[in-house]
């Protein structure tokens, strides 16, 4: 009797045995088995949790007084937790009438059945939290309606949820725009200082694990935010250059305007104003503000012959080198040939007897011409390029052009080149990059490399941006003989650049534009650049109007600009006139 039950006991244990090994077989097996390994896992991360991607707060930007051009604001992608999904239906009929989604394509994704690889689908980003509410005012009315119901297919918007995230938001709207650049919705900044700065504004985005365990999100990890930047330029200032732009835009017909405002001294840039500008709250229209070839910011992208503004630069190199002297005599008859191109003033007529005072005050390219030849090829590009002609300022904003300065030994240079660059024509420049050749002559020769950010703060940490000199194309005593002629030409024309209460140097500009026939009367760049106040220069404004249909001549139209500028300048930047200056030192 006793053998009938051992045998019994003994199958039994074989076979209970023979199970255990299965089991631990099996085990072994899935954990040996990637595909049967990855479904395990994708059943533990369905109901434990999910790796998300946590991108931290985008760096602010701030004007030198802490104004805010660019912040972030909260906004909320939508979507449905389908495990938690009570009716689909009303999930749909939410969405369509609140953000405008489709109805079926809703409905299609609220129905879905979670499985370990589809437990959360998007149906919306970038929801505004008037939406959000509008949204939990909905759920709310439903669930004080409903509460008492237990129809199983009573309205619910159970399995919607909202996750809350930045957006880039310019509070300034189109003020700095150009400066600024704009921020995708994926998070990639465009043009200016947030392409620029992008890998500094964004941050380091982490790949997080997130517990569907409310009591776990305490171990989520902090991720720091990105770097603010401040900028140089002056919110007040730049605003008001840029109405002062599009003024005169309008009141001249112009294609296009541009207002460089610089400390010379420090190279700091305390206003860029240009047109068109962009409301970057509304970057998507950028195809329809800036049509065609239209660049962003049009004062470090823009290429274009400058015309007489750059018979200062001219002017410098020769006085330095001693090529001539502000006395030096030139007898104008009109016309003066180099290279065997023949050069004209702007009237075509002869000036007769002039120092180069005279030659600068009535900007005669006969006599420019001459000041290059007796200066010589050699000397005169050496100074061209020790003034940045030709090459990047290294601006710290995105998509600036180095312009185009031809030497000689290059294929399309010519002897008459010489005589022709002298006066701004032949030569390509961007507006910053002539403001800051011109802006050497202003601060004793000192070329200073222009910069628009002013200080980083990363992570708990600011770091500032330091004045820095990249050369010294003119001595010290060139630049204030330079400064004097150019102020004297003012007050003996009369200019309409004058201030009254400050004396200031400046030169008009009045360009002929190419065409692929050869150069256009009909068109021209109007510009002029100053400074002042010459004793104690505190900042440089240069001036461009393109294509200005009301006068063609810098004198008329660009210079009336220059001066309204400065006399909003001295009010923003607290300076006062020379007399009271002067009485305030002796104290």
């Amino acid at each position: 009797m006793m053998s009938e039950h051992v045998w019994r006991y003994t199958l039994l244990g074989t076979l209970l045995s023979l199970l255990a090994f299965a089991i631990v077989g099996q085990m072994v097996r899935i954990q040996l088995n990637p595909q049967q390994k990855e479904y395990f896992e994708g059943i533990h991360v369905a109901n434990m949790g999910t790796y998300r991607t946590i991108y931290p707060a985008r760096g602010l930007i701030y004007d030198r007084y802490g104004h805010v051009l660019a912040g972030n604001t909260k906004v909320y992608e939508v979507g449905i937790e389908l495990a938690w999904v009570e009716n689909p239906h009303t999930i749909a009929l939410a969405l369509n009438v609140v953000l405008g989604l489709d109805y079926k394509a809703v409905l299609a994704a609220a129905s879905q059945d979670a499985s370990p690889t589809s437990v959360y689908v998007v149906l919306d980003n970038f929801v505004s939290q008037e939406q959000i509410d509008r949204l939990e005012s909905y759920r709310k009315e439903i669930e004080d309606t409903y509460k008492r119901s237990r129809d199983k297919d009573r309205p619910s918007l159970a399995g919607l949820v909202y996750v809350p995230h930045l957006m880039r938001s310019y509070p300034e709207k189109e003020v700095a725009s150009n400066i600024l650049g704009f921020v995708t919705t994926e998070g990639q900044g465009n043009f200016g200082v947030e392409a620029k700065f992008n890998y500094l504004l964004a941050g380091e985005p982490k790949n997080v694990w997130v517990p569907r365990d409310p009591n776990l999100v305490a171990e989520m990890p902090n991720v720091p935010d990105g770097a603010d930047l401040v900028l140089t330029i002056d919110r007040n200032i730049q605003k008001a250059m840029e109405e002062l732009i599009d003024k005169a835009v309008d009141d001249n017909g112009a294609d296009s305007g541009t207002i460089v405002v610089l400390d010379p001294k420090t190279g700091e840039i305390l206003a860029m104003a240009t047109t068109p500008r962009l409301d970057l709250n509304e970057y998507w229209r950028y195809s329809d503000v800036f049509k065609g070839s239209t660049p962003f910011d049009r004062a470090i992208s823009e290429t274009y012959e400058p015309g007489s503004v750059y018979k200062v630069l001219t002017m410098a190199s020769a006085l330095d080198k001693g090529a001539v002297t502000p006395d030096t005599e030139f007898l104008d008859k009109g016309v003066f040939e180099i290279g065997g191109t023949f050069i004209y003033n702007w009237n075509r007529a002869a000036w007769g007897p002039q120092n180069m005072t005279g030659c600068l005050q009535h900007s005669l390219n006969v006599c420019l011409a001459w000041v290059a030849s007796q200066l010589g090829a050699k000397d005169f590009y050496s100074y061209m390029r020790a003034f940045g002609i030709g090459h990047l300022t290294g601006v710290d904003m995105a998509g600036e052009m180095p312009g185009r300065l031809k030497l000689p030994g290059d294929a399309d240079w010519y002897d008459a080149d010489l005589g022709t660059n002298a006066f701004g024509q032949g030569v390509a420049v961007t507006p910053l990059q002539l403001a800051v050749a011109v802006a050497a002559v202003a601060n004793d020769g000192k070329l200073m490399a222009p910069h628009i950010v002013r200080a980083v703060v990363n992570k708990g940490q600011q770091f500032d941006t330091q004045p820095r000199v990249v050369g010294m194309p003119i001595a010290s005593k060139t630049a204030h003989t330079l400064t004097d002629m150019l102020s004297r030409s003012l007050v003996d024309e009369a200019s309409d650049a004058m201030v009254e209460g400050y004396k200031v140097a400046g030169k008009t500009g009045t360009a002929e534009i190419p065409t692929p026939y050869g150069y256009s009367s009909n068109a021209t760049n109007a510009s002029f650049v100053g400074w002042g106040p010459v004793d104690d220069p505190r900042f440089l404004v240069y001036v461009w109007l393109e294509k200005p249909t009301s006068s063609p001549w810098g004198s008329i139209v660009a210079s009336p600009v220059f001066r309204q500028a400065v006399e909003q300048l001295v009010v923003l930047m607290k300076i006062p006139p020379d007399d009271v200056r002067k009485k305030l030192t002796q104290q």
